[in-house]
């Protein structure tokens, strides 16, 4: 009986490990469209809405989901809190902070890095053109994630179940 018992948790907690890896590949496209969602929306208030970046940053938030939302939040915090920090160091310290929190890779977060170092220094159109350049390479990452998640996600939940049944069998 104990061993039924043992063998069906064994079993239990390889499945979830092996959707939760699942999952991971199924949330990064989401936040990767979440993110250009944002971004779009950061575009349109600076350009269009004539806001003052950390205001800017401010509403982005205020329109995101989690995790992407404390991204921009911690962004626009560091430049209200302190005037001796620049824009650039508050929105690094940002993504570094909050990158661990999301399903995204080191590709989407040069990206992003790559964008907090052109943003606040320039005039709105060089702006407006950095960000479009950053969502046009936040979209060819989302296609490579959407590959990935095609390729992997069904992959990661069959291994969780296989591998808890061999170690299953092992034990018995």
């Amino acid at each position: 009986m104990i061993k039924l018992l043992g063998a069906v948790l064994i079993l239990f907690a390889g499945t979830m490990i092996g959707f939760q890896q699942a999952a991971r590949f199924a949330e990064r496209p989401r936040q990767l469209r979440q993110l250009a969602h944002a971004l779009q929306r950061l575009e349109t208030e600076i350009g269009y809405g004539h806001t003052p970046l950390p205001e800017a940053l401010e509403r982005t938030a205020e329109a995101s989901p989690s995790p992407l939302s404390e991204l921009f939040r911690a962004a626009a915090s560091g430049v209200w809190q302190s005037d001796e920090i620049s824009f650039r160091e508050s929105w690094e310290h940002a993504v570094h902070r909050q990158w661990p929190h999301t399903s995204m890779r080191a590709g989407e977060q040069a990206v992003m890095l790559r964008l907090g170092s052109t943003l606040g220094i320039s005039d709105k159109e060089d702006q407006m053109k950095h960000l479009r350049l950053a969502l046009i390479q936040l979209k060819a990452e989302e296609d490579a994630a959407k590959d990935d998640q095609g390729r992997y996600e069904k992959m990661w939940k069959s291994l969780g179940v296989l591998i808890a049944v061999l170690v299953v069998i092992l034990m018995v």
